[in-house]
């Protein structure tokens, strides 16, 4: 089990096992991101706002869900010791925190009822966190099921 000294304190790198994530969670995240995906998008047709506006709205969404989607696999990627830049790693929380604030500002100066403000701004968030977790999903399961690799030592 290898050791880091960050600051004094010390960290146990021990790679932990990856479990199959179970059918209901596979199922539950699947669930949640085509209902929020699919009523922004049922909202944005349904909308009496310009064909510019919908757009806007349409690309904020795709924009959040893919920055998650970044955020995710890069903290993943570290967290299991696979090299992710600094640089990647900030524009990955940046344009996700800049997807929310995108979003905010949209909703804020729209000519909008509260309740449809609210609608909207609910369920970006829930497509952006059932992204995560489908994206989470689909890497363990494919790691699960992934051999083991053993390296004769030397």
């Amino acid at each position: 089990m290898p050791l880091i000294d960050l600051f004094h304190k010390t960290i146990n790198m021990e790679q932990k096992p990856i479990n199959q994530p179970s059918a209901a969670f596979i199922g539950a995240s699947w669930l949640a991101f085509f209902t929020g995906t699919i009523a922004f998008i049922i909202g944005l047709w349904n909308a009496d706002m310009q064909l510019n506006e919908k757009g806007y709205y349409f690309t904020v969404l795709m924009f959040g869900l893919f920055s998650a989607i970044s955020v995710q696999k890069a903290v993943r990627d570290q967290l299991e010791g696979i090299p992710v830049t600094n640089l990647y790693y900030g524009i990955a929380w940046f344009t996700t925190l800049l997807s929310i604030v995108l979003l905010t500002v949209g909703l804020w100066n729209a000519d909008l009822e509260k309740s449809e403000k609210g609608f909207y701004a609910m369920s970006f968030v829930l497509s952006v966190f059932a992204a995560i977790a489908v994206q989470k999903n689909t890497r363990d399961s494919k790691a699960s099921k992934e051999p083991e690799i053993h390296f004769p030592e030397k």
